[in-house]
């Protein structure tokens, strides 16, 4: 009957209402994890640079020492 198929595509546009929102929170999580994750990797990347920076400072100050150590008289 008339009713029930206006009551029925109620129904059916109510659920695909909430569908377009579900999938519209998805793809606003999606973009704000995809920024995140760029963020993350510049970080990274930022730090790796560091250690390797200070890691190449120890080494050196390794072999300055270890230099000035051999020139001790024993």
């Amino acid at each position: 009957d008339l009713l029930m198929d206006l009551k029925d595509s109620a129904a059916v546009e109510a659920e695909f209402s909430a569908l377009e929102a579900k999938v519209s929170q998805f793809v606003n999580v999606c973009e704000r994890l995809r920024a995140e994750n760029s963020d993350l990797r510049q970080q990274l990347a930022a730090a790796q640079n560091d250690a390797k920076r200070l890691s190449d400072k120890m080494d050196g100050a390794r072999s300055k020492l270890e230099t000035l150590i051999s020139r001790l008289p024993d």
